[in-house]
């Protein structure tokens, strides 16, 4: 997979891509990101990409030319699945739409600031908008690099045990159930004794009856959508 990321503030992502899970899928030749500062193309010589907003509403707002050129430039080079928008008023990244786009072969993902990009871009060139939750950031950036996380990781030979993934939270509309490792007893809190007694089929039973209880306790906006 090819992840083209465009931003302002490409140092923002050196930490979160060159650690663990994104670190090891680059390393294996997984995926490849690139990162592109949208300043380059601009045209004034100040490699300004904001100005005033129509209408005379306070804030600044992202220029259409600068993110055109890149994302022409992008397209010129490559067919891309999805080119996503990262905005507070995006569909709700969900385990599902990770899912989704970990099959994408190539995808750009859009990183606004300010008050946001010049609505024409969404028109003409965002074929996905997603927002990582009900709030504002001062930017893209950490949107980005979540979504990318959450993406990368589904990918056939990132994880070391790739069935690990199909146990994660929201795969099947449940909270995970609770996890244990050694020792068994500490300071008088043990270990549940039916992890303990390698029958396997009543293992996975408690384990979905704790994932019920879990998600019917602290989400059962899950269950109601389910």
């Amino acid at each position: 997979m090819r992840i083209d990321i465009l931003t302002i503030f490409p140092e923002m992502f050196e930490s979160p891509f060159s650690h663990s899970i994104i670190k090891r899928a680059k390393e294996k030749n997984l995926v490849e990101i690139h990162l592109h500062d949208i300043r380059n193309y601009s045209t004034n010589k100040h490699r300004s990409v904001d100005d005033y907003s129509y209408g005379g509403d306070p804030g600044m707002v992202m220029t259409i030319e600068p993110i055109a050129l890149c994302i022409e430039h992008l397209q010129s080079e490559n067919q891309y699945d999805h080119i996503i928008y990262l905005t507070p008023d995006g569909i709700t990244l969900r385990q599902s739409i990770a899912n989704q786009l970990s099959m994408s072969k190539n995808i750009i993902l859009l990183c606004g600031h300010y008050k946001g990009i010049d609505q024409r871009i969404r028109d003409k060139y965002i074929t996905m908008e997603i927002s990582i939750g009900d709030y504002v950031l001062s930017g893209g950036e950490l949107a980005a690099a979540v979504l990318t996380d959450a993406i990368v990781r589904l990918m056939p030979g990132v994880l070391n045990d790739e069935t690990s993934a199909l146990s994660d939270s929201f795969q099947n509309e449940l909270l995970s159930p609770p996890v244990y490792t050694r020792p068994y007893d500490f300071r008088g809190l043990k270990v549940p004794d039916i992890l303990l007694s390698g029958n396997d089929k009543e293992i996975r039973k408690w384990q979905n009856e704790q994932a019920y209880e879990k998600t019917l306790r602290l989400r059962p906006d899950l269950l109601n959508e389910a």
